[in-house]
């Protein structure tokens, strides 16, 4: 499903495995799988027809001409819960490189300080797919997207589990050329910036610091 550069994925088996994801009763074994499910899925959905090329093979029987994706791909994660999204989409891409960003909210103000960055080489050729499950906020999408954006990159697709209308607000003001693919568009924030109903703190519940 479509909505103003949001790409909902709404397939059966994203939705069955962000049920999982919800669920406080959810173990750390399950909530792991059904991430990497969840994961897997939404990279798919951030490659489109547009990054595919022709090209003239022979099959064991004859000539055809198949499809495959070509272009300059860097997938960037934002620490910690990016990380979660990374084994997902280099199995769909394996040759991309990878960037990271450390950002830490303050639980106070809930604004996002960088502390770590290690980015490849980004030019205006370069597809950049950014990682990050919860886009509650905005701030940290914000803050990565303004230093990606630096590079004049050629694209930049957001993909995350859980969006908030207010993160999508941010980032669709400052970056309106921007893509996000996510599994959901919940209801609002919470005065603590949590998103409700969302499922928690993904990266907790995924790493197991809760």
């Amino acid at each position: 499903m479509y909505m103003d550069n949001v790409i909902i994925d709404t397939s059966a088996i994203t939705q069955d495995a962000l049920g999982y994801l919800r669920d406080k009763n959810t173990d750390i074994r399950l909530f792991r799988y059904y991430a990497d499910r969840v994961a897997f899925s939404l990279m798919q959905f951030a490659l489109t027809e547009k990054d595919l090329v022709n090209k003239n093979i022979e099959t064991p029987v004859g000539g055809t001409t198949i499809q495959q994706l070509q272009g300059k791909f860097v997938f960037v994660t934002i620490l910690r819960a990016g990380l979660a999204m990374l084994p997902a989409a280099l199995h769909i891409i394996p040759t991309a490189p990878v960037g990271f960003l450390g950002l830490k909210r303050d639980e106070e103000t809930a604004v996002a300080q960088e502390y770590y960055r290690n980015l490849p080489s980004i030019d205006s050729d370069t597809t950049v797919i950014l990682a990050d499950p919860m886009l509650a906020t905005g701030g940290s999408m914000l803050h990565t997207l303004t230093q990606i954006a630096s590079y004049n990159p050629k694209e930049i697709r957001v993909v995350t589990v859980i969006c908030a209308p207010e993160g999508i607000a941010k980032v669709q003001e400052k970056f309106p050329d921007s893509t996000i693919v996510t599994a959901a568009v919940d209801e609002k924030l919470n005065d603590k910036k949590y998103i409700v109903p969302g499922l928690g703190d993904f990266g907790d519940r995924y790493f197991g610091t809760e």
